[in-house]
């Protein structure tokens, strides 16, 4: 009941202090409903005309910035992707540049091979026809020789003998130098 009496008196007090307040500050009814009316008023217009549309704009923006992300993200996609496609290109393009390599490797060793080859037939080539000129050569130095010794062997007879060789025996003995000489 204390509380009672305790709680009736702090209202009470509360009560006359509100009211010097008020009289302090102007307050009056009438001025404050008029107050309220206007914030009232105000609230709305604010409300309709400048909350409405700004939180519009906030929202549109926000859907642009998020459509902008999306596409920065789809850009990265594609560029990792657009990325992923020219190191597959350049790894082609390098295998491919390689196989061109070795094959051009392979040829080139085909062609010196080749070419080996027919400087060995050539120089067996020379190597024979020298070997027939040379051979050739023999030959007929061997005649000329033959004859040459006939000859001598003619001329020395006939000057031992005396000049009494007739051309047929100068002929025979020239003959029979050569066989022996071919023997």
């Amino acid at each position: 009941m204390n509380q009672m009496f305790f709680l009736a008196s702090i209202g009470n007090d509360l009560s006359q202090a509100a009211q010097e307040t008020a009289k302090t500050f102007g307050w009056t009814r009438a001025n404050f409903i008029a107050q309220c009316i206007s914030f009232v008023i105000v609230a709305f217009l604010l409300q309709r005309f400048a909350y409405k549309p700004i939180l519009k704009v906030l929202e549109e923006r926000r859907q642009r910035i998020a459509e902008s992300l999306a596409n920065a993200e789809k850009i990265k996609q594609e560029l990792a992707s657009a990325q992923a496609k020219a190191q597959e290109i350049l790894n082609q393009a390098n295998a491919q540049g390689n196989k061109f390599i070795e094959e051009a490797r392979v040829s080139a060793a085909k062609v010196l091979e080749q070419e080996t080859q027919k400087a060995i037939a050539t120089a067996n080539d020379i190597v024979s026809k020298a070997r027939q000129a040379n051979e050739a050569e023999l030959v007929r130095m061997k005649a000329e020789l033959r004859k040459e010794v006939g000859r001598l062997v003619v001329a020395t007879s006939a000057k031992v003998t005396g000049n009494i060789l007739t051309p047929e025996q100068q002929n025979r003995l020239a003959d029979d130098t050569a066989k022996q000489l071919a023997a």
